[in-house]
């Protein structure tokens, strides 16, 4: 049986909204994105990026691409941080901050990934210069892979 996240409202720009109780800044999670896209191993594709995962119980997972000579072994950083979070018990999500040179979108298997745990996810696309936009993985995959 597939676990849905529960219902939250909207974020505002420049918000991902938990809960009344409190609020995390989107560039406190773009700061921990930009830091792990530090750590990324990218030495095929020079193309380096970050996440972090903001946990329901609001715990932030980083996450890094880990690239391989035999590509289809390669590791996203969404997925990354994912696996972190899973490993640690954790299996609902409130936002994901994703930090790259150019602000790019995560590629499909991590959208369908992060499809897996709520689709309400806010999502934070945040290029290296300091801009930034907002959307959800709904948005990104309007059409998910469900069992």
């Amino acid at each position: 049986m597939r676990r849905t996240a529960p219902t939250r409202r909207p974020a505002r720009k420049g918000q991902v909204k938990r809960s009344p109780s409190w609020d995390v800044d989107a560039r406190v999670l773009i700061e921990v994105a930009y830091n792990m896209r530090a750590r990324a191993y990218a030495p095929y594709s020079n193309y380096c990026v970050g996440a972090a995962l903001l946990s329901a119980q609001g715990i932030v997972y980083g996450g890094c691409n880990v690239e391989n000579a035999s590509f289809g072994m390669s590791l996203c950083a969404e997925r990354s941080a994912v696996v972190k979070a899973v490993g640690a018990g954790e299996q609902q999500f409130d936002a994901i901050a994703v930090v790259t040179e150019d602000g790019g979108t995560p590629c499909g298997a991590c959208r369908q990934v992060l499809s897996e745990f709520g689709g309400d996810t806010t999502v934070i696309l945040a290029d290296t210069h300091g801009n930034y936009s907002v959307t959800t993985v709904d948005a990104l995959l309007p059409h998910a892979f469900i069992l």
